[in-house]
């Protein structure tokens, strides 16, 4: 049993969209990139709980940016995923192909 089998789908989700992602990344471009691979919409506070979660876990880390001038101030949250992550990314990715590999393609009738 891997690390991956304790992880809820968002939390692969979201790993996966982190590991995409080149540089640190905040809640609202992590969000529009799950739009964008997955085609879903996730809440901003289901995003954040969740990240909540894979950083309890020791899949990411996050940290505070400078504050902004046009967000009143207001700092970012920047997240990065850890070399554990990386590693449950990998397991994933893996056990996806490998479940697609045999899987036959539908048949319309």
């Amino acid at each position: 049993m891997g690390k991956t089998d304790r992880l809820t789908e968002l939390e692969k989700r979201i790993l996966l969209t982190l590991t995409s992602i080149d540089a640190d990344a905040y809640g609202i471009e992590i969000r529009e990139e799950l739009r964008k691979h997955f085609r879903m919409s996730v809440s901003i506070g289901g995003l954040y709980a969740t990240l909540d979660r894979l950083s309890e876990k020791g899949f990411i880390s996050s940290r505070l940016g400078d504050p902004l001038p046009e967000r009143g101030g207001r700092a970012r949250r920047y997240y990065r995923v850890l070399a554990l992550g990386v590693r449950a990314a990998n397991e994933i990715r893996t056990s996806m192909a490998r479940a697609l590999e045999n899987l036959q393609p539908a048949e319309v009738r």
